[in-house]
């Protein structure tokens, strides 16, 4: 009966959701309820009202959804929610429920939601007289010999009554005789059997046979009846019966002893001789067929051994009823009783049974988190039956029992999908028998995704080169990011982050894909730089967003041809360059000015004498665009000379223009002085003119004087005011990245004025080193790049390209050591600036600005001055790169480039090669016309 209670507690998992989910949330059971009814009620009886029992609100009772959870497969009970009252739902036989077993209970569970709550209880089913005692058989018959004495016992069969209690049977009546009565005797489990007891001798010659009815009564009302023949034999007689040596045996035996194991030996004596005193050993009438099914006899012998399995949790004790006959012709009879007593052992492993599971689980559920309800059970006793349940250690779930061979399993840490994402967690049962035995249930718990990664991007930030005058639409870049989480949680768009609107003009991005896209056609010289921002955000609720930086440089390509600012081309000014008879080799005439709009190498100027006059008097530096005379000038030589420059850049492939130079030979001025100083004016009229001279002296030196304390005033104020910025900008605006050969301070490259670029080229060779660009601190979008592989992949490669075809540094003319302009050398117009002598080149924006207005200003005043009286126009040539926004951040080093219209003073290397004769000569001249 112990194996029917138990089935009769499974719970099955449809049931017990919300079973699983109250255990969690309740750190205890409620008190049990407990009720009666007898058996074979009928459907829909009330068995009690749960609510008032619970001191549950009505009113609320049926949104709480009340219901009954118990074990087995049928349904008992059910819980009708409009009026709180436990019914019944199924037939309910006792008898087939718990047998002999009394009291006879059932359990259960009412779950209750809203908030979740759970109340146990039990209905013990109360017996009512449904079945009549049940004789084995409708006739007996019985041998007595006549030599019986008075007081003899004769056992009869026993009835049978399913029922319990008083209902069960109660007594047994024997039918009116003169020589029987009937004695009524109770076993240890309370049952009743009759013996017919001799009262008064038999004579078998007065009566041969005898006829009893032997009834048996249950205590019902009214009571329920069997009734059996009793044929009585009387046999000649065997005077002498057996007689066992003990009443009572008893042993003890334990469940899983094998078959043919000896119990106990009974023995008996009979002191006839012969027949009637040989015993046969055998079960007598009140033992049980289940018995005889259990245990053999040896009937000659007396032992009582094991023939079938035993079982403790069905049966615990045996009484078992022998007997021992004589071979008389009418044998005697003896009885016994053998109490076997079954030992347990621990022979049923515990068994788990998952009612619930909660799955998947989202990877953010807050420890304590209930996933699943189990329950264990052992059919075993005491320790045998007492079991633990536990989980293996290292994983984020807990394993607790809130009711007896209940467990809850729950989280106990926090969840991570993207770590695990399922679980298969073994759940063992051990019980504490000896040896132990174990049960293994597995549970697959899988964890849900929550949108808890943002994207993520092998690189915070993509620099990307793009060749200029591009095809509109290409595709530059494939942003690339991740998402770990599943779903629209891991599904990726990109978009651009609208913070300039030039960018989404010029740019698009795929929002699947990620690859951006060129929508227009870049310009090296319109812009160098652009920088954006790129955000990936996933699909989830809310979304979450990642910002990647972009950062698209772009490339020069040599598409504009060099651009000649000096002789102005296509003018119908006269642009004359005079030089005197007797000028020595190496002197500086003129300078080709010109300018290249590309970048880098692709705005390197190559000069060359494409045409002249008299090619042996005149050559042009191939860097410098400086024209000097290549041998001394006679006074026989050809007053004028003209002079075509062809003009190349270095690209691929190269571009080129052509200037014109005309150079004039003058005439000896010494005769001409001569003949001033011997042309004396009257005495008057000198010291006339000394008065004028001595005044204009003062009046020059006093204005000469407040131009010097106003440009003084003027200079601090403006140094004030950039004196931070240019601290600041002057130690992180560029860096090299190592030691370079010959190198220029150029700022090469013409930009916007929110960019800076610059780069260190060699004025007078065809080598140069790149200096990487790094952006300062007024530059929104200033590059990352801080090596020569990063800088523009165009200018890198015509380096690298042309290495083989340019000459080494050891062929490079050495820079001029002192690249300090002194007074006379400074642009603008001879000795038109005063100051130190030694001065730096401009290093901020004012004097770049300044030194910007008085190069144009010496271009125009050559261009426009006459010949004769300017003493030949200055020109000036530019080796590094302009554009038409011409700004002194992109003035190239006039070290070596910079001629002075006006002056002899040059940029050269040598102090040697200058000539101030020519200047000597204008003077004079001047003189003399103003004489006439």
């Amino acid at each position: 009966m112990k194996g029917v209670a138990a089935k009769s507690r499974a719970v099955t998992p449809g049931q017990v959701l919300s079973l699983c989910l109250l255990l969690a949330a309740s750190s205890g059971a409620s008190a049990a309820i407990r009720y009666a009814i007898p058996e074979e009620a009928r459907r829909g009886s009330a068995v009690g009202n749960v609510a008032a029992d619970l001191a549950l609100d009505p009113a609320r009772l049926s949104g709480r959804r009340p219901r009954v959870v118990s074990g087995g497969s049928k349904k008992y009970f059910a819980v009708d929610a409009a009026s709180g009252s436990l019914l019944v739902s199924e037939r309910i036989d006792r008898e087939e429920l718990c047998g002999a077993l009394s009291p006879c209970t059932l359990s259960f569970e009412i779950v209750l939601e809203k908030p979740l709550e759970l109340y146990s209880g039990a209905v013990e089913i109360q017996d009512i007289n449904d079945n009549d005692p049940v004789f084995p058989s409708s006739q007996a018959r019985l041998e007595i010999s006549e030599s019986v004495a008075a007081g003899t016992r004769f056992p009869l069969e026993s009835a049978q009554d399913p029922d319990v209690g008083i209902n069960s049977l109660q007594t047994y009546q024997l039918s009116a005789n003169p020589h029987f009565v009937l004695d009524v005797q109770t076993r240890v489990d309370g049952s009743k059997y009759a013996e017919l007891v001799l009262e008064k001798e038999l004579d078998r010659e007065e009566q041969r046979e005898l006829h009893l009815v032997l009834t048996a009564l249950d205590g019902g009302s009214p009571p329920r009846s069997a009734h059996v023949q009793i044929h009585i034999d009387v046999v000649d007689s065997n005077d002498n019966a057996p007689v066992f040596n003990q009443s009572t045996y008893k042993a003890s035996v334990r469940e899983n002893t094998p078959n043919g194991t000896l119990v106990t030996k009974v023995s008996a004596y009979d002191l006839d001789d012969g027949p009637n005193g040989d015993i046969v050993y055998s079960f007598s009438s009140h033992t049980p067929a289940k018995v005889r099914e259990l245990f053999t006899l040896d009937s000659d012998i007396g032992e009582l051994r094991v023939k079938g399995q035993l079982d403790y949790e069905e049966t615990k004790l045996y009484e078992i009823y022998l007997q021992a006959k004589d071979k008389g012709v009418v044998p005697g009879v003896a009885n016994c009783k053998v109490l076997v007593e079954v030992v347990d052992v621990n022979d049923n492993a515990p068994e788990v049974t998952v009612t619930s599971v909660y799955s998947p689980v989202p990877e953010d559920a807050a420890p304590g988190t209930v996933v699943a309800l189990l329950s264990v059970t052992d059919l075993d006793s005491r320790d045998n039956g007492l079991v633990n349940c536990f989980i293996p250690s290292g994983i984020p779930f807990t394993l607790s029992s809130s009711l007896k061979n209940y467990y809850t399993l729950k989280t106990k840490a926090a969840l991570d999908r993207e770590e695990a994402s399922e679980y298969n967690i073994t759940v063992t049962a051990r019980d504490s028998g000896s040896p132990p035995l174990s049960a293994v249930k597995h549970i697959l718990v899988q964890v849900s995704d929550v949108n808890d990664n943002a994207p993520k991007s092998s690189q915070d930030s993509y620099d990307v080169y793009v060749p200029e005058n591009n095809v509109p639409g290409i595709s530059i870049l494939n942003v690339s990011a991740t998402d770990p989480d599943l779903g629209r949680n891991g599904q990726l768009s990109y978009s651009l982050l609208q913070g300039d609107t030039t960018v989404g003009h010029l740019f698009s991005i795929n929002r699947e894909s990620g690859a951006l896209h060129l929508l227009t056609s870049l310009d090296h010289e319109d812009q160098m730089e652009f920088s954006m921002m790129v955000q990936v955000h996933d699909g989830g609720s809310p979304p979450l967003a990642t910002n990647l930086s972009v950062n698209v440089f772009v490339t020069d390509l040599n598409d504009n041809a060099p651009t000649v600012l000096y002789p102005l081309p296509n003018s119908t000014s006269s642009y004359t360059d005079v030089v005197a008879p007797g000028t020595p080799v190496g002197h500086v005439v003129t300078k080709v000015v010109a300018v290249d709009a590309d970048a880098g190498y692709n705005a390197w100027i190559s000069y060359t004498l494409l045409q002249a006059t008299d090619p042996t008097l005149f050559s042009v530096g191939l860097h410098s665009g400086e024209i000097i005379t290549a041998r001394q000038l006679r006074e026989d030589e050809a007053p004028q000379h003209t002079l075509v420059i062809l003009l190349k850049d270095h690209g691929e492939p190269a571009l080129s223009a052509s200037a014109t130079v005309s150079i004039s030979v003058a005439e000896r001025v010494k005769e001409a002085l001569t003949d001033l100083t011997d042309v004396k004016p009257p005495h008057d009229s000198r010291r006339h003119m000394t008065f004028y001279l001595i005044l204009a002296v003062i009046l020059v030196s006093a204005a000469f004087f407040i131009t010097i304390v106003s440009v003084g005033i003027f200079k601090c104020y403006k140094w004030r005011q950039s004196k931070e910025l240019f601290n600041s900008s002057r130690s992180t605006l560029y860096r090299t990245p190592g030691p370079f050969h010959h190198v220029d301070a150029v700022r090469g490259g013409f930009t916007p004025p929110n960019f800076y670029h610059q780069v260190y080229l060699t004025t007078d060779s065809r080598q140069s080193d790149l200096l990487c660009k790094k952006p300062i601190t007024s530059s929104p979008l200033g590059s990352r790049q801080n090596t020569m592989r990063n800088g523009e992949p165009g200018l890198y490669h015509q380096m690298v390209g042309t290495a083989s075809r340019l000459p080494t540094p050891a062929e490079q003319a050495q820079p001029n050591p002192d690249w300090r302009f002194s007074q006379t050398q400074r642009p603008g117009t001879s000795g038109s600036q005063n100051g130190e002598e030694g001065g730096a080149w401009p290093s901020n924006q004012f004097d770049t600005e300044m030194l910007q207005a008085m190069i144009l200003a010496s271009a125009n005043e050559a261009a426009d001055v006459n010949a004769t009286l300017g003493g030949g126009t200055g020109t000036m040539g530019l080796s590094a790169r302009y554009g038409p926004q011409f700004t002194l951040q992109h003035v190239p080093d006039y070290r070596q480039n910079v001629y002075i219209p006006g002056s002899t003073a040059t940029l050269s290397n040598a102090a040697g090669k200058r000539d101030a004769k020519p200047s000597g000569g204008n003077k004079k001249k001047s003189g003399k016309k103003e004489k006439k």
